[in-house]
């Protein structure tokens, strides 16, 4: 395998800062709302605005046929060829395609709003106000067009600015209508969530301006037919992972009631905030990238490597000090009646962790079009997740979903690596290897600290494992990046907290 270039990692690390940024951003939209509603709902009001988003997001991804996902996929393509002719009709066909499924989405779900409510509740009392999602699921289809027309783009920018102005119009919105009127606002403001993240999507999606372009009844459903058959794989995955989702969740709901429920959306969040970052820009820029040489099993390697590399020394230390500040990170975020919350947070970073290793490799997956394969295993991922969840649950309670979470990602990562392995030639790179031998022990000593040793004796020993790790990945991250490569802002950055650690 050749040797990874600098100019390699210096773009995953200009895209990884650019989205990572934006999320540090979101994050902080997101800890003002996470607040505002755990004092205004408290956790049985958290739970039900879990169940109800669960809801929405099942249906989304039911309606939504892939077609966000194959959308990046076909405009990444179409704007490769540099034909301006493929890409304004691969943009018309995307934005026609998703109204057509938004509108019969949203329609769907207020015909079905009765059974829905009665599965997910154990009665009919609160279909009126699942019918009432049907408006954010279309309106999530009309801004997720907008969105695959960005992302595809590779406006990376732009992607970014997308995030913070939507978080920031779901705190503006959701936090007043809540306070005012409490539970009963939880379907309203979802509504006008969506409603705004669609006005942002839209403002930025028209932007991009591609040249009209009239559509021939013969290439309009040839290009549909593409956009959907790509589609089909990624909706399952979406089905499959929302339906886990919206499973587990109910598996917690009956059998400890709803505010256990709450307490797992409040784990589960948290959970996600650090990692999240790196998982969005590696969807966001990655993703497009890899697409474009997935014929090159070569360039595949190199570039999954370097996805890999970068992520773990971003991700690593932080989930090793989320897991160390369980109690300081669901304070911060929620509030002290979500405390029964600590131990899951532990277990669900353990399997964000091994999802970090995990993404990379199954992007390949994607990006070759391997859609029976991926179809198989994300089917796989979804009878293994919520059977473990459904056996733990009730045997230790709420520890045993983030037990099934972190047991789904341990198998999940050795089967997708076996997988790449065979059918192209992939190898974890030396340095990744090392990267494993560093970070796997690591989090393994701060999370059986808290299971065998006094509180404190663990807190400390895992603030110096975390504070370790981070020294390791600054220093690390500076052999593979020199600094004069890096873009101008992450140069000052870099010798701030150069400085900082050679005080």
């Amino acid at each position: 395998m050749k040797e990874p270039k600098p100019e390699g990692y210096r773009d995953i690390l200009r895209s990884t800062a650019l989205i990572g940024a934006s999320t540090i951003v979101v994050t902080l939209f997101a800890l003002i709302r996470m607040k505002a509603l755990a004092v205004l709902l408290g956790p049985a009001g958290i739970g039900l605005m879990a169940l109800f988003s669960s809801v929405a997001d099942l249906a989304t991804s039911a309606a939504g046929m892939g077609v966000q996902q194959s959308g990046v996929r076909q405009i990444a393509q179409a704007t490769g060829t540099g034909e301006q002719g493929k890409i304004a009709t691969t943009i018309a066909v995307l934005k026609r395609t998703s109204l057509v499924l938004g509108l019969a989405g949203g329609a769907g779900l207020a015909l079905l709003c009765v059974p829905a409510s009665q599965l997910t509740f154990g009665t009919a009392d609160y279909a009126l106000a699942i019918a009432l999602l049907g408006l954010v699921v279309f309106l999530r289809l009309l801004a997720g067009a907008q969105t695959a027309l960005i992302q595809g783009s590779r406006r990376i920018g732009h992607l970014a600015m997308l995030s913070i102005f939507s978080a920031a119009a779901s705190v503006l919105v959701t936090v007043p209508v809540v306070f005012f009127w409490g539970e009963a606002a939880i379907v309203p403001s979802l509504i006008l969530t969506a409603l705004a993240a669609s006005l942002v999507a839209w403002w930025y999606g028209r932007r991009i301006h591609p040249p009209a372009v009239a559509l021939s009844r013969s290439s309009l459903r040839a290009e549909t037919g593409e956009l959907l058959r790509l589609g089909v794989a990624f909706m399952v995955s979406g089905f499959l992972t929302m339906g886990a989702a919206y499973a587990i969740r109910i598996v917690v709901l009956h059998d400890s009631g709803v505010l256990a429920a709450g307490l797992y959306q409040a784990a589960w969040a948290v959970a996600g905030l650090y990692v999240g970052f790196v998982l969005q820009a590696m969807g966001a820029d990655f993703y497009p990238r890899l697409t474009g040489v997935a014929d090159d099993n070569v360039a595949v390697a190199r570039l999954v490597n370097e996805q890999t590399e970068i992520s773990l020394l971003l991700a690593g230390p932080g989930v090793i000090a989320t897991i160390t500040l369980a109690p300081l990170a669901i304070a911060s975020f929620y509030s002290s009646e979500f405390a029964g919350a600590e131990s899951l947070l532990r277990w669900l970073c353990l399997g964000m962790m091994l999802r970090v290793v995990a993404w990379p490799m199954g992007f390949i997956i994607v990006a070759k079009g391997w859609q029976k394969m991926f179809i198989v295993l994300e089917i796989a991922a979804a009878v293994v997740h919520v059977g473990l969840a459904a056996l733990l649950v009730p045997l230790i309670g709420l520890d045993g979903a983030g037990v099934a979470f972190a047991s789904l990602y341990f198998y999940h990562s050795l089967l997708v690596y076996l997988i790449v392995r065979r059918r192209c030639g992939f190898r974890l790179s030396p340095a990744n290897r090392l990267l494993l031998l560093v970070f796997g022990p690591a989090t393994a000593i701060a999370f059986g600290s808290f299971l065998c040793l006094p509180f404190w004796w663990a807190t400390g020993i895992g603030l110096v494992v975390s504070g370790a790790t981070g020294v390791f990945s600054l220093s690390t991250l500076g052999r593979l990046i020199p600094t004069g490569r890096l873009p101008q802002k992450l140069q000052s950055w870099y010798q701030v907290l150069l400085s900082r650690r050679g005080a």
